[in-house]
């Protein structure tokens, strides 16, 4: 996995007039889960440009007054009118702890059905997935070489080495569907196979994003009794 470094300082003050003063200077306000005591710190909206602005996910070595911490990004908030960042939370990982991450799905190959005139469907870029952070890779590659049309890979049919993927086995990840099909609005006549993946792109339809990482609760600081 890919590192960055950032370097922040520990907040003392939590107020949420305080964070308020903070994001009118560019400094973003943030907080860390995972290890002993939850760190709340502060850096400036131009260190996670990086971070936050890529598909890229990234172990983050966070500088904090002096002292080094390994995290990974669980969850952002941006303002919804001017989509500035707002707050960030971190999850602190540890060499010897699993933590859960979405990592990327990279395609790799053409496909025998798109060869023949089928269209590629991709339900999910990304993946949540477990393990040792020394286990994370950049990407989570998937061979499309020998996907014909009306063929799909779902989430059961992937294994990578050290990880464990915690997304639902039955849910798609890609497939190809005929031209044809996309044409006439999925209501003429194909193969079997070919109805199965459309149906499932309409039965996941309604199924919206993957959380970001780890278990510890989002927000914290933001919603806690100390901003009030």
């Amino acid at each position: 996995m890919k590192t960055l470094e950032i370097k922040g300082s520990l907040r003392q003050d939590l107020g949420k007039k305080h964070s308020k003063d903070l994001r009118k200077q560019g400094i973003v306000p943030c907080v860390m889960y995972g290890g002993e005591k939850n760190l709340h710190f502060s850096a400036h909206e131009n260190m996670f440009k990086k971070l936050v602005y890529t598909p890229d996910v990234f172990l983050v070595k966070l500088d904090l007054n002096g002292q080094t911490y390994d995290a990974v990004m669980q969850d952002i908030q941006f303002h919804p009118v001017s989509e500035s960042i707002m707050h960030i939370d971190f999850v602190q990982v540890f060499p010897d702890k699993q933590v859960i991450v979405n990592l990327p799905v990279r395609l790799a190959g053409i496909s025998v059905g798109i060869r023949a005139g089928g269209k590629l469907r991709q339900r999910r870029r990304y993946l949540k997935v477990k393990g040792l952070i020394k286990d994370m890779p950049d990407r989570l590659e998937i061979d499309l070489t020998d996907l014909d049309i009306g063929d799909s890979i779902k989430i059961a049919d992937l294994s990578y080495d050290n990880l464990e993927v915690l997304d639902p086995p039955r849910a798609m990840v890609v497939g190809v569907v005929s031209s044809r099909l996309i044409a006439k609005g999925m209501q003429e006549a194909v193969p079997e196979e070919v109805e199965e993946v459309a149906a499932e792109e309409l039965e996941e339809g309604e199924e919206g994003a993957v959380p970001s990482t780890d278990e510890a609760p989002a927000g914290e600081e933001e919603g806690s009794s100390q901003e009030k």
